[in-house]
């Protein structure tokens, strides 16, 4: 980070200039190597990490000359939430920073914390593939990961639900979705979020004790109280990541011995799959759904199971999952995109 860019943030304390210099170099480093002069896409919410990823972001695209688009989903949830949203663009604009506000039109009543992210994904999709950007940033953090990791440990999740997530994935087949900070804490963000903009918004469904993520962090409070420590958590996750990436190679080897694409239906020969143990074909037939589908996320495992379970005793099995049809024919599993009736 350059002077310039230094005193912009105006830090006193030479320990904390020291400390967001090193985030913004890594955050950096990281951008050049995956995006370079590339356009991209900063998702905001207004929250504090998010506001930093728009701080590093608006730095970085004015020293390498980006296009970089930053875009708020105005869910819709809570009744004030426009006006929740107008301020954050106001905030941002005293940067020169112009925020593309879009909103969400569809109800969400169920399930609203995994629902909204599905919706939120959905519309960023839709932006990017009109202005034809191909990276998406969200401004995840060692914090999410942690938190992540408590909650699918509480649904009993295997390995590939409590490994860390990854700094960059395909949300579909041309974008991208890049989390450049998950090696820093919501602390560090959170000062240069508030030297940057002055200010940071605080969402209320993060003290909202109805949602289990609220109270996992409260729970995590209670184990740094503990002496469990974050960066202990953090190391535990990245072992089972790279756990979890030694058993994609191979899953992706099986796959391609029982797995076909066929007008437009994905095909699961069971002769090569049934030899396959259970997590080997939990993970394979997630993915079929998952890519069938074109959802970010699969459907939960237990549910899955159920299917892999009914699949081995029912010779006429067709049921839905995830938006597919699963259909049993012969020894072949099929999956194929499930067909709305109009007007539901």
């Amino acid at each position: 980070m350059s002077k310039k860019d230094l005193s912009v943030l105006k830090f006193k304390n030479l320990s904390l200039k020291n400390k967001t210099s090193l985030i913004y170099t890594n955050f950096k480093t990281y951008l050049e190597k995956y995006i370079k002069k590339k356009n991209f896409l900063i998702a905001v919410s207004g929250g504090p990490d998010s506001l930093a990823l728009a701080a590093l972001s608006k730095i970085y695209s004015n020293e390498k000359k980006n296009i970089t688009f930053f875009v708020l989903i105005d869910h819709g949830i809570r009744s004030n939430s426009s006006k929740e949203a107008k301020a954050v663009k106001l905030l941002l604009k005293k940067k020169k920073i112009n925020l593309v506000i879009l909103k969400n039109n569809k109800k969400i009543d169920k399930n609203i914390q995994s629902e909204a992210r599905d919706v939120r994904y959905d519309l960023l999709k839709n932006f990017c593939n009109k202005k034809k950007i191909k990276f998406i940033l969200t401004g995840h953090h060692s914090d999410d990961q942690i938190e992540t990791f408590l909650i699918r440990l509480s649904r009993g999740s295997g390995i590939q639900g409590l490994s860390s997530m990854k700094k960059v994935s395909s949300l579909e087949k041309k974008i991208k979705l890049i989390r450049p900070l998950l090696d820093e804490k919501k602390q560090d963000l959170s000062i240069i979020a508030k030297k940057y903009f002055g200010k940071v918004f605080k969402d209320p469904s993060n003290i909202n004790q109805k949602y289990l993520r609220t109270k996992i962090r409260g729970l995590i409070k209670q184990f740094e109280k503990s002496g469990i420590k974050h960066e202990k958590i953090i190391s535990s996750i990245n072992n089972l990541g790279a756990t979890r990436d030694t058993l994609n190679a191979y899953i992706s080897k099986v796959e391609k011995s029982c797995v076909f694409i066929k007008k437009k239906k994905t095909i699961i020969s069971l002769k090569n799959f049934s030899l396959e143990s259970n997590e080997i074909q939990l993970k394979i037939l997630s993915n079929c759904i998952k890519g069938v589908s074109k959802s970010y996320y699969p459907p939960r495992a237990k549910k899955i199971i159920t299917l892999l379970n009914r699949a081995k005793s029912d010779k006429k099995l067709k049921s839905t999952l995830g938006g597919c049809v699963i259909q049993k024919i012969h020894n072949n599993l099929l999956i194929y995109k499930e067909e709305l009736k109009k007007g539901l």
